[in-house]
């Protein structure tokens, strides 16, 4: 997409990005540590159900099998 665009309107593009993110509003310093503690009691109540850190079982897993390979004809 930017190699279509002439330099002025990546410019304009970055500056309408800038001041999306100037406007985001922001957390102070002093919330962080208790928004980090309900972050993390979020995560390890997901944790046992977790398939990036548990695994999935064969059964359930449709990449696993024998589903054989690739024919190109």
């Amino acid at each position: 997409m930017a190699r279509d665009m002439s330099d002025k309107e990546i410019l304009k593009m970055e500056l309408e990005q800038l001041k999306k993110e100037v406007n985001t509003p922001r957390t102070p310093v002093s919330e962080t540590p208790l928004l980090c503690l309900f972050t993390i009691a979020f995560v390890e109540e997901l944790l046992p159900n977790d398939p990036l850190i548990k695994g999935v079982p064969d059964e359930k897993n449709p990449y696993k099998g024998d589903k054989g390979g690739c024919i190109i004809t």
